[in-house]
């Protein structure tokens, strides 16, 4: 069974998957609120497809929206990342557990 925070992590690394999302994003976090437009300018795809892409990322509540007047203005929101931040954390510590191990077997095989 999954749990809520569980499917929100997969919408994050479902999101962040693709590098068209995460360099909006990137900008976002860097550069501050953007509109569309803004964002479309420096995307290299069309205006369309970054409404999708934003789309994606407000669905994994990485970034919010603001409208104001006819336009909508996006920022993300980095704090959105600590599933991800969690989940290396977790792997990192795994994988320098089995390293330290490993590093034990070698010292007593070369004993």
């Amino acid at each position: 069974m999954q749990t809520a925070a569980n499917q929100v992590s997969n919408e994050v690394f479902k999101a962040l998957a693709d590098p068209t999302r995460r360099a909006i994003f990137e900008r976002l976090a860097r550069d501050g609120a953007q509109t569309v437009r803004a964002l479309t300018d420096h995307a290299g795809v069309s205006q369309p497809a970054v409404s999708k892409h934003l789309r994606v990322l407000k669905q994994a509540m990485l970034v919010i929206d603001r409208p104001e007047g006819r336009e909508t203005h996006y920022s993300a929101k980095p704090l959105a990342l600590s599933a991800l931040r969690d989940w290396v954390s977790f792997y990192g510590a795994f994988w320098n557990d089995r390293i330290d191990d490993l590093e034990s077997l070698l010292k007593r095989m070369d004993q």
